[in-house]
């Protein structure tokens, strides 16, 4: 017997809230605009649709997936950033928010008119923060650093999808440990792995469970890479170059201890949109 659009949703919101699955609702809408490849205001005005019996089979699994915990984002594979549609699978960090503010700062310090500018962008993962920066600012190029060639693979579909491969190179490479010259670039930027492994138990099992691990945490406190970033950025910054780190909730006063008032100037840390300290601006000293 088939179901409609409306009898469809409400069963997966059930299943997914008794999971305990955030917004349920929501998800449930996610993923029946996935199978169905409409929008949810298709869904609002076809509530009474019935919904095919192939299409609400693969519905049902899709449900299962999320209610065992896995990400929508892995599920739909897609997940959109900075109003661009970005493809995540398993082996990349699903972009959030957050890194959104990033690239904003980022941007801020980019002009956005005919002046070249060069960036690097260190553990680029899906590549949303190179990529976005390129579309907003067509003068840009950019080198996108991964140790993951899973991750630059996915990276430079992105970079095709979003019509940037002809100002990206993609590196494998463990921060810049495979550059055999010192590329100057105007901006270094990084969304590092900065939880701290003591805190990885408490995270939501879709981030525990599904999110790559190394794009997660490098151990110990989480300051690891922030630390590499600090001390073997400054040969790769133009004097007066900039650059700029995501960083934990609770790492700000840790992450100003680490800084070299030799070799930079803090610029900045700046609060995201819940006012937690978020985003480290550093300006490279002349030498």
């Amino acid at each position: 017997m088939s179901e409609s659009i409306a009898q469809a949703l409400s069963e997966a919101s059930e299943i997914l809230d008794r999971s305990g699955v955030p917004e349920a609702r929501k998800e449930a809408a996610t993923l029946l605009t996935h199978v169905l490849d409409v929008d949810r205001t298709f869904l609002v005005k076809n509530s009474d649709h019935a919904v095919d019996e192939a299409v609400l089979h693969r519905f049902q699994t899709l449900v299962e997936r999320r209610a065992r915990g896995e990400p929508s984002q892995y599920i739909t594979g897609y997940q959109d950033f900075y109003g661009r549609r970005f493809e995540v699978n398993p082996e990349v960090l699903i972009p959030r928010p957050e890194t959104e503010w990033l690239v904003e700062n980022a941007l801020s310090r980019l002009s956005s008119t005919s002046t070249a500018f060069s960036i690097c962008d260190v553990g680029t993962g899906s590549g949303c923060i190179a990529i976005t920066i390129l579309c907003e600012r067509p003068f840009a190029h950019a080198i996108a650093i991964d140790i993951s060639e899973t991750a630059l693979r996915l990276a430079g579909r992105n970079a095709r999808a979003l019509a940037v491969d002809d100002r990206i190179s993609f590196i494998k490479s463990d921060c810049f440990e495979a550059f055999t010259a010192n590329p100057l670039f105007d901006l270094i930027i990084s969304n590092p792995p900065y939880v701290s492994a003591k805190v990885l138990p408490g995270l939501q099992r879709e981030v525990r469970d599904h999110e790559p691990l190394v794009a997660l945490s490098p151990g110990e406190d989480g300051l690891t890479i922030i630390r590499r970033l600090l001390l073997e950025a400054p040969p790769f910054i133009k004097p007066a170059g900039h650059l700029l780190m995501e960083i934990g909730f609770d790492q700000s006063e840790a992450v100003r201890d680490l800084v070299d008032p030799d070799v930079w100037q803090l610029v900045d840390i700046i609060p995201d949109l819940q006012q937690i300290p978020r985003i480290v601006v550093l300006q490279r000293l002349p030498a």
